[in-house]
C-alpha cells in the first residue's frame, strides 16, 4: 500500500471523483467540497484547498481509500466500494503522522468509523450518532403553508442565534453568542427561510452541497416556542421539492439518532435511509 498526500485540488479531484460518485450521496461532504475546491470558488475560511489534508491510498491497481479533512474540521473518509481495508487504514494513519495535520477526530460511514479509532489506537468519544437519509420523491401528503424565500442581510436579527442554538443543540454546548457578522453574512448564501402567513420566520433550512446529480440538506432549525406546529416539515420538504425542480435527482440529509422526532418528520416527508455514520472527537492530553 502507497500513501498519497496532495497539495493540488485539481489533481486531488481528477483522482478521486469519480470513485467517490460510485456513492454519491454517502460522499455528499467530501464530494461538496472537493467539487468547490476544484471550481475555484468559496474560498472563504476553512474552505481554502491551500489548508486542506487530501490523501489517497493505493495498492498496485487502484485508489483503496480516500481521506479528506477542511480544518478545523474533522476527518472524512471513503473505502472504495465500501470495502474496508486495516492495511489501507494503517498506512494511511502512518502517513498522516509524517505530515503536520493533527487529527480532532473523523466524520465517516459507522463500521469504518469504528475500525478507523480501533487502529489509530487514540482515546476518544462520539460526540453524534447520526444517521444518512436520501429522499427522491416528496410526499404530496405532507401540509406545506406559508412562504419559503432566501435568506437576506435583512435576516441577520436574528439569523446567527438561531444558527448558534442549532449547533448547542446537536453537539450539547454551551450556546455562544454570535460576534462575527462576516461569518453569518457568508452563510446565508444557501439559507432559506419559512414565514408563516404574517410574514413571521418560523423555520430554517440550509442547501449545504450540490453535487452532479444530489445535493445536501441541513442546519434544519425551529425555535422551541414555534415547535410542534409542522413548521419543520413544511420547510425541508418545500425546501427538498424546490431543489427537485431545480433537477437534482434527490436531496440527502444527515439526522442525530438521539433525535427520534426528527427522524420521523424525515420519513414522513419521503427521506429513506441508506447509512448510518459516527461523528467522533479524538480526546486530546
Amino acid at each position: 500500500m502507497k500513501f498519497n498526500l496532495y497539495t493540488n485540488v485539481h489533481a486531488f479531484y481528477k483522482d478521486t471523483f469519480d470513485i467517490l460518485m460510485r456513492h454519491e450521496a454517502q460522499n455528499m461532504i467530501m464530494l461538496g467540497n472537493v467539487i468547490i475546491g476544484n471550481e475555484g470558488k468559496d474560498k472563504y475560511e476553512w474552505r481554502d484547498p491551500a489548508n486542506w489534508l487530501m490523501a489517497t491510498v493505493t495498492d498496485d491497481t487502484r485508489i483503496c481509500l480516500t481521506a479528506l479533512m477542511t480544518p478545523p474540521h474533522k476527518l472524512a473518509l471513503y473505502t472504495t466500494d465500501n470495502l474496508i481495508d486495516d492495511v489501507a487504514i494503517s498506512c494511511l494513519i502512518e502517513g498522516i503522522s509524517k505530515t503536520s495535520f493533527i487529527l480532532p477526530g473523523v466524520m465517516t460511514e459507522k463500521k469504518l468509523a469504528e475500525r478507523f479509532v480501533q487502529i489509530y489506537n487514540k482515546e476518544y468519544e462520539v460526540e453524534v450518532e447520526m444517521r444518512l437519509f436520501e429522499l427522491l420523491e416528496v410526499n404530496p401528503d405532507i401540509p406545506t403553508f406559508g412562504r419559503l424565500r432566501h435568506a437576506t442581510e435583512s435576516d441577520l436579527y436574528f439569523l446567527p442565534y438561531w444558527l448558534e442554538n442549532f449547533h448547542s443543540e446537536i453537539y450539547e454546548t454551551a450556546h455562544e453568542a454570535p460576534t462575527d457578522i462576516e461569518k453569518y453574512q457568508h452563510r446565508i448564501q444557501r439559507l432559506y427561510v419559512l414565514a408563516d402567513e404574517s410574514g413571521i420566520p418560523v423555520s430554517i433550512a440550509n442547501v449545504s452541497r450540490e453535487m452532479p446529480t444530489a445535493c445536501g440538506i441541513a442546519s434544519v432549525f425551529t425555535p422551541p416556542y414555534f415547535r410542534g406546529r409542522g413548521y419543520a416539515s413544511a420547510c425541508v420538504a418545500m425546501l427538498s421539492q424546490q431543489q427537485l425542480d431545480k433537477g437534482f435527482k434527490s436531496c440527502v440529509l444527515y439526522t442525530d439518532l438521539a433525535n427520534p422526532t426528527s427522524n420521523s418528520i424525515y420519513m414522513k416527508i419521503g427521506y429513506k435511509p441508506i447509512a448510518d455514520s459516527l461523528d467522533i472527537k479524538f480526546v486530546v492530553g
